[in-house]
C-alpha cells in the first residue's frame, strides 16, 4: 500500500498541515527547525513520494510532455529523434513520456491519467482529441512533418530524391523496393508516390514495385522480378529494405553498382559499412529534433514559432549508386 501524507503525520507527530508545508516547502510558514528535520526524515524512512497528479494541481502546471505515436516500429532514427527530444527537455526540468497508440484507448482517458503540460503529437489526432485537448488547457504540438517546405508531401519528397539520384547517375529503369510491415503502410505508399511522381517528371518508365519481408529469399525474388523488367535501379523504403536488397542481388548472382544501383532511406550507421557501402537519403535528426524541441518550448512559453528548418533531406552517395 502506497504511503501517505496521514502516514507520515502520524510517524512525526504533527498535523497533516504541517506536513504538506514541509514537504511543499509552503512560504510565508514558520516552522521549527526541528520539527522540519523530523517532518523529512519520517517521509524519507517511509517512502514517501507525492502523487504527480497533486503535484501538479499544487503548481497549477505540470513538468510531463506526453509525446504520442502511432503504432510505429522503433527503429534507430526514431529512438535517436525521442532521445535528443527528450534530452532537450530536460534542460528545461520537463520530462517526456513516450505513448504508441496501440489498442482502443481513448486519447482523452490517456491524457486525464498523466495530465500533460503539452502533448508532441507525431500523427494526426482525431478532432475530438484537439477539442478535449483545448479544452483542458493542453496545447498541442504538430510532429507529424506533412509537408515538405516546397509543400510537396514529406515523405514524397524522399521518394523523388531518390529516383532524381538514380537517374543522375544513368540509371532509366527504377524499381521500387516496400516493405510488408503493416504498421508503415502509409508512410511506404507516399514514398512509392514520390517515386512515381518523379519517374513521370523525367520521362522514365513507372516504377516496378514489389514488397520485401526482410529475407534473403524475399530480396531474391524481387530482384529477379525487376532483372525480368529491364530494371537497372532500386529506390528502397528505408536502409534495412536496400540492405535486404543488396543481399538479393548478391544471392541472384548479380553485382551492385554493376548490374543494378541500390539507395536506402535514414542513412543508419550500418549503411556506411555495407559491401558495397549503401547510399541512403539522411533526414537529419538532429536538426529535427532540435527544431522540435524549440517549437515545444515556444507553446510552453507562449513565445512565437520558431523558424523551419529548411530542407531535411540529403542524399549521401555511396558505391551502391555510382554512377555508369
Amino acid at each position: 500500500m502506497a504511503v501517505t501524507s496521514a502516514d507520515v503525520a502520524r510517524a512525526s507527530g504533527v498535523s497533516r498541515t504541517t506536513v504538506s508545508y514541509v514537504l511543499n516547502a509552503t512560504p510565508g510558514v514558520t516552522i521549527s527547525d526541528a520539527t522540519r528535520a523530523r517532518v523529512l526524515e519520517t517521509a524519507a524512512r517511509l517512502g514517501y513520494a507525492p502523487s504527480a497528479a497533486a503535484r501538479t494541481l499544487r503548481a497549477g502546471r505540470s513538468d510531463l510532455v506526453l509525446a504520442v505515436l502511432p503504432d510505429w516500429p522503433i527503429g534507430p532514427v526514431l529512438d535517436d529523434l525521442l532521445e535528443q527530444l527528450a534530452d532537450v527537455l530536460a534542460e528545461r526540468g520537463l520530462a517526456m513520456l513516450v505513448h504508441h497508440g496501440r489498442g482502443t484507448r481513448p486519447m482523452a482517458a490517456l491524457w486525464r491519467a498523466v495530465q500533460p503540460r503539452t502533448v508532441v503529437a507525431f500523427a494526426e489526432l482525431a478532432e475530438s482529441d484537439l477539442r478535449a485537448l483545448a479544452q483542458a488547457g493542453i496545447q498541442v504540438v504538430d510532429a507529424s512533418g506533412g509537408a515538405h517546405e516546397t509543400g510537396e508531401d514529406a515523405q514524397a519528397h524522399i521518394g523523388r530524391l531518390q529516383v532524381e539520384h538514380l537517374a543522375a547517375g544513368g540509371r532509366r529503369r527504377i524499381g521500387w523496393a516496400g516493405t510488408t510491415d503493416a504498421r508503415l503502410a502509409e508512410f511506404a505508399a507516399r514514398r512509392l508516390e514520390g517515386v512515381a511522381g518523379a519517374c513521370a517528371g523525367l520521362g522514365l518508365e513507372p516504377p516496378v514495385a514489389c514488397d520485401l519481408d526482410l529475407t534473403a529469399a524475399s530480396a531474391e525474388r524481387a530482384v529477379r522480378a525487376w532483372r525480368a523488367a529491364g530494371v537497372d535501379a532500386v529506390a528502397a523504403y528505408n536502409d534495412e529494405v536496400g540492405l535486404a536488397v543488396l543481399a538479393g542481388v548478391r544471392a541472384a548472382g548479380l553485382a551492385v553498382p554493376d548490374d543494378v544501383a541500390v539507395i536506402g532511406v535514414d542513412d543508419v550507421p550500418v549503411a556506411a559499412f555495407a559491401c558495397p557501402p549503401l547510399s541512403s537519403v539522411d533526414q537529419a535528426i538532429g536538426r529535427h529534433a532540435a527544431y522540435l524541441a524549440a517549437c515545444t518550448l515556444a507553446v510552453l512559453d507562449g513565445g512565437p514559432a520558431p523558424a523551419p528548418p529548411g530542407d531535411l533531406h540529403t542524399v549521401v552517395a555511396r558505391a551502391s549508386s555510382a554512377a555508369r
